[in-house]
């Protein structure tokens, strides 16, 4: 679920049928400068991006993320087993032991294992829910029409919204208001655990919370029917470690954190182990394959990747963005995908596509930026350790 502002992708008024969310006219009240993305007007900052990344690293920060796909696939039978056949021949999770409230990060794959879109999928008790990219939701939509079998029912969920709550205070935050598990065997929130879900109740309104996120951050994503987002949000800011975050700072925790963007480290193209994704490939589809371009990515397994991606630091305070070019010594060995200055670090970042023989730490690279070379070295990803709650964990 990597869907998040690039600053340098989004031109305003570009795109002439420009969408609101149904938290439109409350980021317009509380100052948020909006700009077009994903076909929606969203918040790209509030008070400024440097300062809503640090509050975010240090409180607790509200994301409206509603421009996402929500999306219930289910089957008749009761175990859900139809459903499970038809996902598993479009994606490499196994969700054959996917418990309910459980969640996984997967990806939807083409017939050459390129990346259509990655997502979260959690198992409910009657089907699957998952969350897609805004930006390319209405194309995963038709994808799984096009591929799922008739008896399949493909639900778009677009009368929620979906609000994001990141940071180490998140949970003290939540837990404050009252939100209640909708069944006995449902524990409270802030008892959840990283990639664990369930539904809750507030004031009679029904939600669906994970606890999870794309900031590194641990954290939140909250479903809430569309006509009760305000209420929730204007509730969750009324907490002192709360505050309203735009995209612009989500994007900067995310590439902190090492997550991969679709549509800029992620696209058709690029298989998963190149883009560093192994994790995403279940133990059981690794030994049985039959998803979309296993031969291909079984291959990129067993034998490597002619490419990888990996994380640069820059020396120097000067960013590069996406697009810049990458060279060993005068060669030109790849471009980057993501590129930008690191709040928590004090310091430029990147990603960058790289010949495998390149992907090693402590790489000496050079990027060139408006025809000046900026060394960078290879750094190991997350840049800034994930903070994801984990039951048992050490502290």
């Amino acid at each position: 679920m990597s869907d998040t502002y690039d600053s340098n992708s989004v031109e305003e008024a570009e795109i002439p049928e420009t969408l609101t969310l149904p938290l439109d006219a409350w980021h317009r009240a509380r100052g948020g400068r909006m700009v077009e993305f994903a076909g929606y007007w969203m918040p790209v900052q509030y008070e400024g991006i440097m300062g809503e990344h640090l509050w975010t690293r240090e409180n607790a920060g509200l994301f409206d993320v509603s421009h996402m796909g929500q999306l219930v696939v289910s089957s008749e039978d009761e175990d859900q087993q139809d459903a499970i056949t038809a996902l598993e021949a479009l994606m490499p999770a196994d969700l054959s032991i996917l418990k309910v409230g459980r969640q996984r990060y997967s990806l939807l794959l083409n017939e050459t294992g390129g990346i259509i879109d990655d997502l979260m999928i959690t198992r409910w008790p009657g089907g699957f829910f998952l969350i897609v990219n805004g930006a390319t939701k209405w194309d995963d939509i038709g994808h799984l029409r096009e591929f799922l079998p008739d008896d399949i029912t493909l639900t778009h969920r677009d009368d929620f919204a979906l609000l994001a709550l990141q940071g180490p205070r998140a949970a003290e935050a939540l837990a404050s208001f009252g939100i209640a598990p909708a069944q006995p065997q449902i524990v409270p929130v802030d008892q959840l655990s990283f990639m664990q879900a369930g539904p809750y109740v507030w004031n009679g309104v029904e939600l669906h919370i994970s606890r999870s996120g794309y900031t590194g951050e641990d954290g939140y994503e909250i479903a809430v029917p569309a006509e009760s987002a305000e209420a929730l949000a204007e509730m969750l800011c009324t907490h002192p470690a709360v505050k309203p975050i735009g995209l612009g700072a989500r994007d900067s925790l995310r590439m902190e954190a090492g997550l991969p963007l679709y549509g800029h480290d992620l696209n058709e193209e690029i298989d998963p182990i190149s883009a560093g994704l192994a994790f995403a490939i279940s133990k059981r589809r690794r030994a049985e394959g039959g998803f979309p371009g296993a031969d291909r990515i079984l291959t990129g397994l067993s034998q490597g990747t002619e490419t990888v991606r990996v994380g640069l630091k820059l020396s120097g305070r000067q960013a590069a963005r996406e697009g810049a070019e990458v060279y060993s010594g005068e060669d030109k060995v790849g471009v980057l995908t993501s590129g930008g200055f690191a709040p928590s670090l004090g310091c430029p970042i990147a990603m960058a596509d790289v010949p495998a023989a390149l992907g090693g730490p402590g790489t000496e690279l050079f990027i060139d930026v408006r025809g000046k070379k900026l060394p960078a070295t290879v750094a190991a990803m997350p840049f800034v350790p994930h903070r994801y709650f984990r039951k048992g964990a050490a502290k």
